[in-house]
């Protein structure tokens, strides 16, 4: 894989699904069941790197050519699981949302149309061939989305502060069973407590690419690049997914009041966040 030096993970959070051996066919298992013993094998840091030379040349690579074979790997229970990276089918998927991150001249020097707009015909006729393909990986930048935490208790809650620049972590990780409970709970209590609204709409979303995976899969929420835009106090004090839960539970008791306390609290942490994406 190609190699940028001395490059750190984005700003970039990321949801993650890692599904038991025995939720893939033949001859994938057999691949992942081989990849599952390496011995080096790679991470996110060089999953980013290898998309960043893709941009040096002229023109630029938007989106691998090929799919990768790599994977993260967690022993969970005993049980081997695996969350494949499916580098290009992201990449894809994240074309789409680049009008709204960039303006229009910045996106053009960077990802010329021509580029795009072949990436774009790549991707609609692979998605005719692959009508079922979903990522295993969802990635959002320069926050969190509120409808993540939902699927997390603050007790499953994983934080380093001390690691240096390339251990700094910020992560929760619950089986798939739990991750679903605790959403359709929320679900439910905001149906019968509030007005239809976003944050209902990206709850029902996320429960129906849930349900694509294994049921004994481990859902996973990783800070990744944000922990290096948070100070040590900030991060060791980021109880975001406690937060959820509190006003969540508030609104199910009817205490509208104390809902809107632990909302405020999590917003007004995450604005300071989204802001430092337009300083210097």
């Amino acid at each position: 894989m190609s190699v940028v030096s001395s490059v750190l993970v984005p700003y970039a959070s990321y949801l993650r699904v890692y599904e038991p051996l025995a939720a893939f066919g033949e001859p994938e298992r057999g691949h992942w069941t081989r990849y599952a013993r390496r011995v080096d094998l790679p991470t996110a840091q060089d999953e980013l790197r290898g998309s960043l030379a893709g941009l040096v040349p002229t023109p630029p690579v938007a989106v691998p050519v090929q799919e990768s074979g790599d994977a993260f790997v967690a022993v969970v229970d005993g049980t081997i699981c695996v969350c494949p990276w499916r580098t290009r089918m992201r990449g894809w998927l994240a074309m789409s949302e680049l009008g709204g991150l960039f303006p229009a001249t910045v996106l053009d020097a960077v990802l010329p149309p021509v580029v795009r707009g072949q990436a774009t015909a790549d991707y609609e006729r692979w998605a005719e061939r692959n009508p079922d393909a979903r990522p295993w990986i969802r990635t959002t930048v320069w926050h969190v989305p509120v409808r993540w935490f939902v699927l997390f208790d603050d007790e499953e809650r994983e934080c380093v502060t001390d690691g240096g620049a390339e251990g700094r972590l910020l992560r929760y990780r619950t089986p798939m069973v739990q991750a679903r409970r605790r959403l359709a709970r929320a679900l439910r209590t905001l149906r019968e407590t509030v007005d239809e609204g976003p944050l209902t709409e990206g709850l029902v979303e996320v429960g129906r690419w849930l349900e694509e995976f294994h049921p004994r899969a481990m859902v996973e929420l990783d800070y990744g690049g944000l922990v290096h835009a948070l100070s040590s106090e900030r991060l060791a004090g980021d109880r975001s997914a406690a937060d959820v839960a509190e006003g969540i539970a508030a609104l199910r008791s009817g205490d509208h009041d104390a809902a809107g306390v632990a909302y405020g609290r999590l917003a007004e942490r995450w604005r300071a966040v989204r802001d430092l994406q337009s300083s210097n």
